[in-house]
């Protein structure tokens, strides 16, 4: 394409006071307005070119022809970097464009460019690389990742419908573009935190940082500089060494990266796979194993190599070692200690000390462990249990037997249930004793009375009636009994739909 009447006009003018008048490079670019380094390739170029100056009768596109068509061939005079190699090297730590010229000229002292010139012609070079080439990383430092917007369905085997649409983890190295790719059955946390450990052990080692594109799963409120992380997300960074810097929002380079291995997984491998029916995940990543692989050994358009070689050659080696010890996937979660010094994990309760009843912890969930942290201490540990209202209570944790968290006792609830009726402060007695301590039906026995709130105490104290008949001791059970209005019917069987007095209630003196 012809050069602008105006770039044509300024290389005249360049000309002129550098040949005709006889201004020293510096000179001429601070009259004109012009980098150093651009003065200097025209100047170069006409003197390759053995143009003096004035010019004669030379029109702008026989000018153009001489100092930029004639040019290649002239300018072989000078030794020409390798600038393939040049990008390549500054990927290392340490080593800087000013390094490789001194190389340069090492080995080429009498036929090698000039510093400045050296770095225009490199600055030049790169300008042809497509804009995801461009950016450079240091071997080993960074790590993208993201999520296509587009997905993978997944079939039932038997029926082959729709069974889910598979999310598929895109993983890039910053210096050599090397690919990681995994579908996972969605974004939650749990998939999110465990294909970077996979990623991890597809690499063969950790990188220094991970730049994530704020994601929900990861970043729990994305900010300019201090977004706040995950702690699941944070601990397997912590397990592994790495550092999460979350990528700003609306600052599209900071992920340029990974948008252009997004780009080639939408078009390698989802429109690749898109004729093809899959029934499970493994069988999935399979597929998507074999055209990684293809991808990561393509060579590139304008660069020595492939992913796959600059992989080898530049992060492999500077890739963290992996600990010895296997990550294990935890979950954290923020919860409440109730008044009966449990608290609740997926509908099971688990001891702590009685003393944090009613402070705020944090709860540490693996597949096999639940820990439980106060103030960054932990201060308990349980195997983890998936049997829906039950216990986990360590005796170290209950409180002596003459203070039952202070003055929270069996008696006192009783008492307190007395005021909504003798059917309540039965059936909350009766609750807590099915239980095999009587604080682990506090909490069921609270929820039962704040039910007066919401359908008033004579109704409470007509479905807790109805409860006892029945022997249903549970909170479940007189919520059943008012959300079905089975308290306004007509009782059956004996049951009568209040009761004045039971000869069952001990009282709250029994429990001193």
């Amino acid at each position: 394409m012809p050069r602008p009447h105006t770039t044509m006009r300024k290389i005249r003018d360049v000309l002129r006071l550098r040949l005709g008048e006889k201004l020293s490079l510096r000179q001429t670019a601070l009259s004109l307005s012009m980098p150093l380094t651009t003065v200097a390739d025209y100047v170069n170029r006409a003197k390759v070119a053995g143009l003096t100056w004035p010019l004669d009768d030379l029109d702008d596109d026989a000018l153009e022809r001489r100092l930029f068509h004639a040019a290649p061939a002239a300018l072989s005079m000078f030794a020409q970097p390798d600038f393939g190699a040049v990008k390549r090297e500054l990927s290392q730590k340490g080593v800087t464009l000013q390094l490789l010229w001194l190389e340069y000229r090492e080995l080429h002292p009498d036929d090698g460019y000039g510093y400045s010139q050296f770095c225009h012609l490199y600055r030049s070079w790169r300008r042809h690389l497509g804009v995801v080439m461009r950016l450079d990383h240091k071997a080993g430092e960074k790590l993208f990742v993201d999520f296509p917007g587009m997905t993978i369905p997944i079939y039932d085997e038997r029926t082959l419908q729709l069974n889910f649409k598979a999310e598929l983890f895109v993983a890039v190295l910053g210096a050599s573009n090397y690919l990681y790719v995994e579908a996972l059955r969605s974004q939650a946390l749990e998939h999110w935190v465990n294909a970077h450990a996979h990623a991890f052990e597809f690499f063969g080692g950790a990188p220094e940082i991970v730049v994530p594109d704020n994601l929900r799963s990861g970043v729990t409120k994305a900010h300019r500089y201090e977004p706040d992380l995950n702690a699941t997300y944070q601990e397997m960074a912590q397990h592994y060494g790495v550092a999460i810097i979350p990528a700003r929002p609306y600052k599209p380079r900071d992920k340029a990266k990974v948008e252009a291995g997004v780009q080639l997984v939408e078009r390698w491998i989802i429109a690749r796979l898109r004729k093809q029916r899959f029934t499970s995940l493994g069988q999935l990543n399979e597929a998507i194993g074999e055209l990684v692989e293809l991808i990561n050994a393509k060579p590139f358009k304008k660069l020595e190599g492939s992913r796959a070689s600059l992989f080898s050659e530049l992060d492999q080696p500077a890739l963290r070692a992996l600990p010895t010890d296997p990550y294990e996937f935890a979950a954290w979660r923020g919860a409440k200690v109730n008044i009966d010094y449990h608290v609740e994990v997926d509908r099971h309760y688990y001891s702590v000390p009685y003393q944090l009843a009613g402070q705020v912890v944090e709860v540490r969930l693996t597949g096999s462990t639940v820990e439980v942290f106060a103030k960054n201490k932990r201060v308990a540990s349980h195997l983890r249990s998936y049997h829906k209202g039950r216990h986990a209570t360590d005796a170290a944790h209950m409180p002596d037997s003459h203070r039952r968290y202070l003055e929270w006792t069996p008696g006192r609830i009783v008492h307190w249930a007395q005021k909504t009726g003798p059917s309540t402060a039965a059936f909350v007695e009766a609750l807590m004793k099915s239980r095999p301590h009587p604080e682990q039906g506090f909490r069921s026995a609270l929820g039962v009375m704040r039910l007066a709130k919401k359908y008033s105490p004579e109704r409470l104290e007509a479905a807790c009636a109805r409860a006892l008949a029945v022997k249903s001791f549970s909170y479940k059970s007189v919520e059943s009994i008012l959300k079905h209005g089975l308290d306004q019917r007509p009782a059956r069987d004996g049951v009568t739909r209040a009761h004045s007095a039971h000869s069952n209630i001990r009282g709250p003196n029994y429990y001193h």
